[in-house]
């Protein structure tokens, strides 16, 4: 299997395969076993809400998602709630977002380094994970990638207001589906600089970057009120660093080798060596040069080398601003990752999804290795050349092949929320009293309700609808305590071992106690990261 050079020369195919292959990854066991855990559980029980049920919701907590689960909410009214309609939207963001890393790379240093880049995105192992994650860190990925695909086209010399509206835009929902995804401001900041893009540029792209950024700014001082969502995440430590550390690395080495060879590309061209080794052959074969491959990108067809009235090939123009993979990768990748590590040294927010978006620039980079790859190996052989892509793509899928595998089983997340409601479902009994420890592990009743049917929550005094929260509002526990005496037998859906934390509420210390001193345990099984017990009521001394 080689590359065709017909495909090459076509930058909707350079888009498109990236975007197929992606989608193919993600449809590959896209239910995980018919599990979800807790976060998409999330997801699924608020997107099941009326939307005047999610507004009012948004007023208490997860106002930061607030436009994902409007979103989720109008796909599970048109084609209801299942993992199929969960996960896909992320599938499909991915897979737009592969297409637009494949037409940077293409636009900025030739065919194979855009493939490289589109095929190799969907193949990092977090991104995998990602792929196929029913909460919104696709899609802000998918908007990042949109962004900066019209950022190159502007320092290229297609910028026209509507680029810059359609830009602001794309910053403008990425900020409303995550605010910390303006951390790619910054970042298209250091690319523009790093270009000596013209000051009309600057100023153009300062004007749609204020608009997008006022548009984000209210919801971001709105969830600053509820910053007690993100109470669990640890302070930042040294051992943090040890992934973007490496991330960096990878990322830097792929910009050093991609500068030394030109980021792979003839000045203005968009052609790697392959390509121009290809082109010149034709142009011997033939007597004249192939225009398509000469122009490159369509959008430097007015720039690039063109043959001549006596059929010579005149040399191409310089493209004012054009930047390098490496001006793009590069702070796409490392701005983001030392930004957050910034705010996280102010407030802990240090988790790798809140900017998966920064991979794309990793994504580029490795695509700019390829290309120095397919160049090296094309000054010797050029049917050679074109194996080096699918030849490495297949390597990497097979070495990958385990962690692939292993992130599409269960056993990938903390919990299985479907598991822990399917186990329930079996040992209930009309009648049975159910608990959960902590409250938010009611998740697994308000994704699959069925499962409780016959059941009573007994420690619930406000559902979550009413309450406008994720988990409700309990009872005292003084009433949660006079509940629980009340039943002859109780189910208790709670944390496994190694996933628990320590009680802390009096609500679930109350719990806790009255079932050892009170009831006896029949019954004890963990399913996933989740541990569904059954208890019946001790008989009172003296009794019988």
């Amino acid at each position: 299997m080689t590359c065709d050079p017909r495909v090459l020369r076509r930058p909707l195919l350079v888009g498109l395969i990236p975007a197929v292959w992606t989608v193919v990854l993600g449809l590959w066991g896209l239910s995980r076993q018919n599990s979800v855990w807790r976060d998409e559980a999330a997801t699924w029980q608020v997107a099941r809400r009326s939307t005047g049920d999610i507004v009012r919701m948004l007023e208490h907590v997860d106002v930061v998602h607030s436009l994902y689960y409007l979103c989720m909410h109008g796909l599970f009214a048109g084609f209801g709630p299942s993992t199929t309609v969960l996960r896909l939207p992320s599938v499909l963001a991915v897979a737009a977002a592969a297409a637009c890393v494949a037409l940077i790379g293409h636009r900025l240093a030739g065919a194979y380094v855009g493939l490289g880049a589109g095929l190799a995105l969907g193949l990092l192992p977090a991104v995998q994970f990602y792929l196929q994650e029913g909460r919104p860190y696709a899609l802000v990925a998918a908007g990042s990638a949109v962004s900066t695909l019209l950022l190159v086209n502007a320092l290229r010399g297609r910028a026209r207001k509507r680029t810059w509206a359609a830009y602001a835009c794309a910053v403008l929902v990425c900020g409303w589906l995550n605010w910390l995804a303006l951390l790619i401001l910054p970042a298209h900041l250091i690319t523009l600089l790093w270009s000596r893009a013209p000051r009309g540029v600057r100023v153009r792209w300062a004007v749609a970057a204020g608009a997008a950024t006022a548009g984000v700014l209210p919801l971001a001082l709105f969830s600053l009120d509820q910053s007690g969502q993100v109470s669990w995440v640890p302070p930042l430590t040294w051992h943090m660093m040890i992934g973007p550390a490496i991330l960096l690395a990878i990322g830097g080495l792929g910009g050093l080798l991609g500068r030394r060879t030109g980021t792979g590309t003839a000045p203005g061209t968009g052609m790697g060596a392959a390509e121009r080794t290809g082109a010149a052959d034709r142009t011997d074969r033939t007597g004249r040069a192939d225009r398509t491959d000469l122009a490159g990108p369509p959008d430097l067809a007015n720039r690039a080398g063109r043959p001549g009235p006596t059929g010579t090939v005149e040399p191409p123009g310089p493209v004012t601003g054009s930047p390098s993979v490496a001006a793009v990768g590069l702070p796409l990748l490392a701005v983001p990752q030392l930004g957050l590590i910034g705010l996280s040294l102010v407030k802990p927010l240090f988790v790798d999804r809140y900017i998966l978006f920064s991979l794309l620039g990793l994504a580029l980079l490795i695509g700019a290795l390829i290309g120095r790859a397919v160049d090296e190996v094309a000054r010797r052989s050029r049917p050679a050349a074109r194996c080096v892509l699918p030849v490495l793509v297949a390597v990497a899928l097979v070495a990958l092949l385990p962690q692939s595998l292993a992130k599409r089983s269960p056993a990938s997340r903390v919990d299985d929320v479907l598991a822990a409601a399917e186990r329930t479902r079996q040992l209930k009994h009309d009648g049975d009293g159910v608990l959960f420890i902590p409250a938010a592990r009611r998740d697994t009743w308000l994704v699959t309700p069925d499962a409780f049917t016959g059941t009573r929550d007994i420690a619930l005094a406000e559902t979550p609808e009413k309450s406008g929260t994720l988990k409700g509002v309990e009872a005292s526990p003084a009433r949660v305590r006079a509940a629980m005496l009340a039943q002859r037998r109780i189910l208790l859906v709670t944390d496994a071992t190694g996933v628990a934390r320590p009680t802390r509420g009096r609500r679930d210390r109350t719990k806790a106690e009255v079932l050892a001193a009170h009831f006896t345990l029949v019954s004890d099984e963990r399913i996933r990261g989740r541990r569904v017990a059954v208890y019946e009521r001790l008989a009172p001394a003296g009794g019988g």
